[in-house]
């Protein structure tokens, strides 16, 4: 399939952007082997000394969450941790396909097994990437992603909806896209210069003010490596983001789309934060799931992003609602709790975990994006120069 090698091709120059003898950490459902194999085939084409794939399987999932305790989905495995600080250490580059096969899989399963994982790990991974290993995330259709979003296993109308937001139906996405990381980072200096100490979204159901730290920054287009390689974290990406002060966020939000946590599905999710702490919670469906995740530790009830996405979004274009968070988040504003991001602030990368915390950024094994944008909302910021429209009914105004 030719739309299948564009992708994989996309995946490794302009998402990882692999150099010759760099290794490859693929990490992919099984359901995506036909993906997976046209993206180790292409980095082999691009140079890669190694891919490694690192193989992931719902119903196995299952079968760990039914009869494994929480203590043993969530033990500390000191092989993996070594692993991990291995490919960071030989600054291999790591590829994360997404697209659940089966979203209702884990339903009727207990919500605090079904939370449990490696958190140590997933806060080694964090780490590494944070301290210089190149990554993308990308989503790869399948029958049962297929079916969530359109109520049927049409794989090819969900290739198409995807291809239309990768930007794979043009002559060159690799150019396209870089293109588009231009637009995007100079909305993150247009707001850097602004100098904002808070963000305001109102719409629908949301009034929620999140306070910013003295020295934000924000990013948008991708990321620069440690030895100066430019790459794309997420394939598609629509947003410029920065991590808030972890102590301010007042207000309540309305989550406009669906969000799978933990093998469920998330919908009418509604949260309240008070004092930066995630309060209240209420959901038509999921919200036992969500109040387990929240219990995984400390940080996990506290902001870690506030991102902003207007109507030109390609996502926001198809009409899609892709029921995957790396699309839905791309398709409107968003924010996320849990795991700051190290960079969001000046000499971040640079400052140990606990400078990082004492400068308000948070911590946490969880990173969870919820979208609360879309039609008739409006974002503003208040720094220097007053109040600031930014987004008016989900239009880009700056």
């Amino acid at each position: 399939m030719a739309l299948i090698q564009r992708f994989a091709e996309l995946v490794v120059r302009a998402g990882i952007n692999v150099q010759p003898g760099q290794g490859v950490v693929l990490h992919t459902d099984t359901a995506h082997l036909e993906i997976a194999r046209a993206i180790t085939r292409a980095a082999y084409e691009a140079g890669a000394a190694w891919v490694e794939p690192l193989w992931s399987d719902g119903p196995m999932r299952r079968a760990a969450v039914e009869n494994a305790t929480v203590e043993q989905l969530s033990a500390v495995r000191p092989w993996a941790l070594s692993r991990i600080e291995q490919w960071r250490d030989e600054g291999a580059a790591w590829i994360r396909l997404l697209g659940e096969p089966d979203p209702h899989l884990l339903d009727g399963l207990d919500p605090a097994k079904v939370a449990a994982g490696p958190a140590a790990e997933t806060q080694a991974m964090r780490r590494a990437v944070f301290d210089g290993l190149r990554w993308t995330v990308v989503g790869a259709p399948n029958p049962g992603w297929a079916r969530e979003v359109f109520g049927e296993p049409d794989v090819d109308r969900l290739w198409k909806a995807v291809g239309t937001a990768m930007r794979l139906d043009l002559d060159d996405p690799v150019e396209a896209w870089r293109e588009r990381a231009a637009v995007l980072a100079e909305r993150g200096r247009l707001l850097d210069a602004l100098d904002l100490s808070e963000l305001r979204y109102v719409g629908d159901g949301t009034d929620l003010t999140v306070g910013l730290l003295p020295r934000s920054r924000w990013t948008g287009g991708g990321l620069v490596d440690r030895d100066g390689f430019a790459y794309l974290p997420n394939i598609p990406t629509e947003e410029v983001f920065t991590s808030p002060d972890r102590d301010q966020a007042d207000g309540v939000l309305r989550v406009t789309r669906p969000v799978v946590i933990g093998g469920r599905v998330v919908t009418g999710l509604r949260v309240r934060l008070t004092g930066g702490l995630i309060t209240e919670v209420s959901a038509d469906e999921g919200a036992d799931v969500v109040r387990a995740h929240l219990d995984t530790d400390e940080g996990a009830r506290r902001l870690g992003e506030v991102a902003l996405v207007d109507r030109d979004s390609r996502i926001a274009r198809t009409g899609v609602v892709f029921h995957n968070m790396l699309f839905d988040e791309n398709a409107a504003c968003h924010v996320a709790w849990g795991q700051s991001f190290p960079f969001a602030v000046a000499g971040g990368t640079e400052k140990t975990e606990q400078q990082r915390a004492d400068l308000g950024l948070n911590m946490s094994s969880v990173h969870t994006d919820v979208v609360v944008g879309g039609e008739g909302l409006t974002v503003s910021g208040r720094g220097p120069r007053g109040t600031v429209t930014i987004i008016r009914d989900d239009e880009w105004v700056l």
